[in-house]
């Protein structure tokens, strides 16, 4: 799965959860232009299937947040398409607002869908990918992950969880042979930030105003890149590279020590 002459994917089942619109909709893309048979998961059944209509490939309907829903979703396209090769973790969702403004179980809903669903996920594949000793992890993180910002407190922490999850994972996975990559975009022009636009705080609107979003399809050829060359983070802005060059200095220094102390108690049992 590692061939430098175009045909990486062809033929591979790759997964995308989130991949009936937005940032989830242009990875699945990606990889179907690459020849992948891509099969794509979100909870709303119409754009779903439009979604995997456009790229040739299938689709099962499952929300991350339910384990089951999600398990069966994957084993059954599993099941027609063969092992899962890639997974693209890409669901999820932000609920902007003032602390003390937002409703509680909406801190509950983000950390299901964007944290959560994603471990639920992995967990889904990571056991096949183990025993053939290949596989690639994709998670979504973002700026927010580095960042505090008003009106960001349900969201911001589900992102930062995401980074810490596969900096944890990538010590398990990477001895079996499986490459997890992050990718940290900033706002990105989809539908779900049309819809965040709507309910965001002053304070959080003076933040972003700012920013001009990058197109879905921009972050999508970035990660599936990225994925394909092995790289562990990926930031397309200069102040994401900023704040991850800074953010990875201690994982860096401890990382040599980490995996000899790991090697150290695994020979010894």
């Amino acid at each position: 799965m590692t061939g430098r002459n175009g045909t990486q994917w062809v033929g591979k089942h790759v997964i995308v959860t989130g991949g009936s619109e937005g940032i989830g909709a242009a990875v699945a893309s990606a990889f179907a232009r690459r020849g992948a048979q891509v099969s794509v998961i979100a909870r709303r059944k119409v754009p779903l299937r439009d979604a995997a209509k456009r790229i040739g490939g299938d689709w099962a309907v499952a929300d991350v947040t339910h384990r089951d829903q999600l398990a069966s979703a994957i084993a059954e396209l599993e099941g027609k398409h063969g092992p899962c090769e890639a997974l693209a973790c890409c669901a999820g969702l932000t609920l902007p607002g003032r602390f003390l403004d937002v409703e509680a179980g909406e801190f509950e809903v983000q950390m299901s869908a964007n944290y959560l669903g994603a471990v639920h996920a992995v967990r889904c594949v990571l056991p096949g990918m183990v025993e053939r000793s290949r596989g690639k992890v994709l998670l979504v993180s973002s700026t927010s992950a580095f960042l505090g910002i008003v009106g960001y407190s349900g969201y911001g922490p589900t992102k930062a969880s995401v980074r810490q999850f596969a900096l944890c994972l990538r010590y398990e996975a990477e001895p079996a042979g499986i490459g997890v990559t992050v990718i940290y975009p900033a706002d990105t022009d989809t539908p779900g930030l049309a819809k965040e636009n709507v309910r965001k705080p002053v304070e959080t609107k003076a933040i972003t105003g700012s920013i001009e979003p990058m197109s879905a399809e921009r972050v999508a050829e970035a990660a599936v890149r990225g994925l394909e060359r092995g790289r562990h983070h990926l930031a397309l802005d200069p102040l994401t590279r900023f704040f991850l060059a800074w953010a990875n200095l201690p994982e860096d220094m401890a990382r040599p020590f980490m995996r000899r102390t790991i090697a150290k108690a695994r020979a010894a049992t």
